[in-house]
């Protein structure tokens, strides 16, 4: 029986022919087919500018940077997300003060937010989870009332819309992830969007050590062979021409594999009606899902609080069953409250944040990606219905 994996990059010939070209013509650092790939993402977001990284862990770093974070300083980010969500903040001396999400979407609750601000706060970074983006119009007037600036850690989020605007346009940055779990992929790689031009060029600056002159403008221009001024404290996240090149044949495919992906979610929606136990994940009005993964929720009820760590041993039992059958799931994410090094430093109490610890124990994300087959689907659904709680 064939295996069934969470997820898997769609790659085709036209791929493996894209990067070569680089290795061809011997520029292979960050180059024109970086460019070529900003262009393409900066066109399908409709965000003035974007720039490539290492990661977006890298772009959510060159965003603080770019921002001023000081130490001392404080920002509210989600309790349920990716660590390094957090970790940009920390990175800078700054403080991540976590915020509850609401369940129901797995993204930062505004009403809370808002009882989190102090004379120490300076931003937030709202996450878009599994390429839903959050409520955008309370934060962004939080954010104005209150003169915080906004990075939207929109790793899972291409493909996410929200009342016509696409995920990472809305904050003073928008970071999002090429991870082979991600819509499309370079491997490793992050994109950095911005509406603002002095923005995107220290981003560009700080993203090459802090040079005011790329190599490729060195060596295509005059007087290549003086170095550049280095006004900033720079870091080295630029992407490789290798992945640019693979990232612009990614774009051009993006339309099909987000089709894809919609197409999939539905299957389960309709299939996964069937079970009791799962609630499948809600698109609220004047939202657009760009469905990077396929979450649910298990066993959610109004009891499920007071029984977290069983109902996460539960769900364990069941993903370790489907595991044994070939078939791949995951946790949707974790919550870094609960993780040592922020539960230490800060001595978090989890019982403070209710929803990320539950979110945590039930989240439960099935198989998504263009080549999965629909026969494949039927057998996830299957086997959810043959070892789960009956």
């Amino acid at each position: 029986m064939n295996k069934i994996p969470i997820s898997k990059p769609y790659l085709g010939p036209e791929e493996m022919e894209a990067v070569q070209k680089p290795l061809e013509t011997g520029w292979v650092v960050q180059g024109p087919y970086v460019k070529n790939f900003e262009d393409a993402f900066s066109k399908y977001t409709q965000s003035l500018f974007s720039a490539a990284s290492t990661s977006c862990t890298t772009a959510l770093h060159l965003s603080v940077a770019a921002l001023d974070l000081k130490p001392g300083q404080e920002v509210i980010v989600p309790a349920f997300t990716w660590v390094s969500t957090a970790n940009v903040v920390e990175y800078m001396g700054a403080k991540p003060v976590f915020c509850d999400v609401d369940l129901q979407t797995f993204n930062i609750d505004p009403e809370k937010a808002a009882e989190l601000i102090n004379e120490k706060t300076v931003g937030m970074i709202p996450v878009h989870l599994f390429g839903l983006c959050a409520d955008m119009e309370p934060l962004l007037k939080l954010c104005q009332e209150h003169k915080l600036w906004m990075v939207e850690d929109a790793a899972c989020a291409a493909g996410a819309w929200y009342n016509g605007k696409h995920a990472g346009t809305f904050g003073e940055f928008g970071c999002f992830s090429f991870h082979p779990r991600k819509s499309i992929t370079t491997g490793e790689g992050g994109m950095v969007t911005t509406q603002n031009a002095e923005l995107d060029r220290v981003v560009r600056a700080l993203r090459d050590h802090g040079a005011s002159r790329t190599d490729l403008d060195r060596h295509t221009s005059k007087q290549g062979f003086l170095l550049p001024e280095y006004k900033y404290l720079g870091y080295n996240y630029r992407m490789t021409d290798i992945q640019g090149a693979l990232g612009e044949i990614q774009m051009s495919r993006f339309p099909w594999i987000l089709s894809e992906r919609r197409r999939q979610a539905q299957f389960y929606d309709e299939a996964l009606k069937e079970i009791p136990w799962i609630t499948t994940p809600q698109t609220p009005a004047g939202y657009e899902h760009g469905y990077q993964a396929y979450v649910c929720h298990f066993k959610l009820d109004e009891a499920a609080y007071e029984k977290a760590e069983a109902l996460g041993a539960e769900r364990n039992k069941l993903m370790s069953a489907l595991e044994d059958s070939g078939i791949a799931t995951r946790q949707g994410t974790h919550a870094p409250v609960t993780q040592t090094y922020y539960k230490d430093k800060y001595q978090i109490q989890t019982q403070d944040f209710p929803n990320s610890v539950l979110a945590e124990q039930i989240s439960l994300a099935l198989p998504l990606f263009p080549s999965l087959s629909e026969e494949d689907q039927q057998r996830v659904v299957d086997s959810l219905k043959k070892f789960g709680p009956q």
